[in-house]
């Protein structure tokens, strides 16, 4: 989360609207552990990293439904069997588990 902090601070300074993606959980490989986190502002920036690439272009939709009022607050997950990720050109399979929540300034 360090690592996004001046993103979002940046972002309320300029009264965004922002959502954090956290991985809560995974099963079998995954590319980043609990904890990792990723924050999309409502104009569709992004700061961090929840998968190193595999998932990120959906997590990034999902966010923004959230800021939208599309979809709640809550868990999210995204898995490849590794078969299934290798022939897409993912390095891991596995399933990670997201909670996504917008931030209330």
């Amino acid at each position: 989360m360090h690592e996004i902090f001046d993103d979002i601070e940046r972002w309320r300074a300029a009264d965004q609207k922002v959502a954090i993606a956290r991985v809560v959980d995974i099963e079998g490989s995954g590319p980043r552990d609990p904890g990792a986190a990723m924050a999309v502002n409502s104009l569709g920036e992004v700061a961090g990293s929840v998968s190193g690439g595999c998932v990120e272009g959906a997590v990034v939709g999902e966010a923004l439904e959230l800021l939208e009022g599309r979809r709640e607050a809550g868990i999210t997950s995204f898995g490849y069997s590794d078969d299934d990720a290798f022939a897409v050109g993912l390095t891991c399979g596995g399933t990670i588990h997201l909670f996504i929540e917008e931030l209330d300034w």
